[in-house]
């Protein structure tokens, strides 16, 4: 009579896959060691005979056993993970930085978390101190928000937080909201751009020019403003000069603005070039621009911020400000590290350090001088 044979690991006293949860423990009574030494091998920083490194590594494939990587992080033996945190992950902007994290991360041995708060601020810190209690060797916070003394505050704690334990926060694409706060900076020199674009359409000719998009208190809007504010004061225009518009960004907005100011001015208005916030407001502006009979730049000349890839396929191309978005992102892996480098296993720095990129003006079709009055 045939017997059936025993389940595997019935006659050994060796378990063989289940279907629950397999344990270090499984391993061990499995490859006929200490629960300790599979720990060593698996860790890979202790010494281990080669016969029992062998045992371990073929009960964790026969058991098809996976190593908790969150315990592994808080033990200090697994791979060391850095933290993006962005806005969005289909803006241009932010998925360029992302990349130039990721990138960067990844030659460096280490594991990128890319993680979005949709523009919640209280989101944005709660992943902040999450990434903190993951043990993130740094967070990568990246882009602007506007900031008020609770949210500095919190965002402070969390800096002083990370720095103790050895990591650190590190502000990308947006100036420290407090001096004293121990961050690094990267970041790029917004208001420099946006003062170059608008000299670009002083050169032209122009003398009304329109800033479109405005976010009152907001990090990255703001230094904007201030570059317009600075270029046409230098260019020895009056304060009464400046002509600013509309609360918001995004093509949507840019279009819907532009719809009611033109309608307000009967479709002729005064002002003889647009400098929209962002790239994406360019671009709703000029299709309302079109909507009512204006050609640019032979009515209007139009300019934005950011160089986002739409930005050459307009009608006409848009001249805009290129932000090193891919370089901010390397960067902010290079210089976290490096601070790591130069004090090894130890607190980081508490002190604020600051690193700036330049940005450059990208000369396409969409201006042109001034034309002298309606027909």
């Amino acid at each position: 009579m045939a017997q059936s044979s025993p389940r595997p690991g019935a006659a050994t006293g060796t378990p063989g896959p289940r279907s629950g949860k397999v344990t270090i423990r499984d391993v061990a009574v499995r490859a006929g060691v200490s629960v300790a030494t599979v720990s060593r091998v698996l860790a890979g920083n202790y010494p281990t005979s080669a016969a029992a490194r062998a045992k371990v590594l073929r009960a964790v494939k026969d058991l098809d056993y996976v190593i908790d990587g969150r315990a592994r992080a808080l033990a200090g033996t697994g791979p060391k993970t850095v933290a993006v945190i962005v806005r969005s992950v289909d803006s241009a902007f932010y998925a360029e930085v992302a990349q130039g994290v990721e990138q960067e991360a990844a030659a460096r041995g280490r594991l990128c978390m890319v993680c979005s708060h949709g523009g919640d601020e209280a989101r944005e810190l709660a992943l902040v101190q999450m990434m903190r209690e993951q043990r993130s060797e740094f967070v990568v916070l990246v882009g602007g928000s506007i900031e008020d003394d609770g949210y500095r505050a919190r965002l402070g704690e969390y800096a002083q937080g990370l720095a103790a334990a050895g990591s650190r926060l590190v502000l990308c694409g947006r100036p420290a909201p407090d001096p004293d706060m121990p961050v690094l900076v990267v970041e790029y020199d917004n208001e420099a751009g946006a003062y170059a674009v608008v000299s670009h359409l002083l050169a032209a000719g122009h003398r009304d020019i329109l800033f479109l998009g405005t976010i009152p208190g907001h990090s990255t809007v703001e230094p904007r403003i201030a570059g317009y504010r600075r270029a046409l004061a230098d260019h020895g225009l009056p304060p009464s000069a400046e002509r600013i518009a509309g609360l918001g960004l995004g093509r949507e907005f840019g279009y819907g603005e532009m719809r009611r100011i033109l309608g307000e001015c009967g479709g002729r208005p005064e002002f003889t070039a647009v400098f929209a916030g962002d790239d994406q407001a360019a671009a709703g502006a000029m299709a309302a621009l079109r909507e009512r009979g204006l050609r640019v730049p032979v009515d209007m000349s139009v300019v934005g911020y950011n160089n986002d890839d739409l930005a050459q396929d307009l009608n006409p191309p848009l001249t805009t400000v290129n932000i090193p978005a891919y370089e901010l992102g390397r960067e902010s892996v290079r210089l976290a590290l490096a601070e790591e480098a130069a004090n090894p296993g130890g607190p980081r720095a508490l002190a604020q350090t600051r690193h700036l990129l330049g940005t450059h003006t990208v000369l396409r079709e969409s201006v042109a001088p001034p034309r002298k009055g309606w027909a």
